[in-house]
């Protein structure tokens, strides 16, 4: 006798972030623009900007170890 498979009850879920989305403001308060983290790049948005200017993570990381100071965590 063979055996009959139930289909599985698919449930609701929330979909996976794309993206981590951060507004930079001064000491003041007011923004000076957007960083958004991609799996592969970094966006910067200036402040009211309609467009947004990438680089690489491997651009970035280069360009941080190059440039930046070392900082603890």
């Amino acid at each position: 006798m063979a055996t009959k498979k139930t289909a599985a009850k698919r449930v609701n879920s929330f979909a996976p972030k794309k993206f981590e989305e951060h507004t930079i403001v001064d000491a003041d308060g007011k923004i000076v623009g957007h960083v958004r983290v991609k799996p592969s790049t970094i966006l910067w948005s200036p402040k009211n900007g309609k467009d947004w200017y990438g680089v690489s993570l491997k651009d970035f990381g280069d360009y941080a170890v190059k440039n930046g100071k070392k900082q603890s965590k």
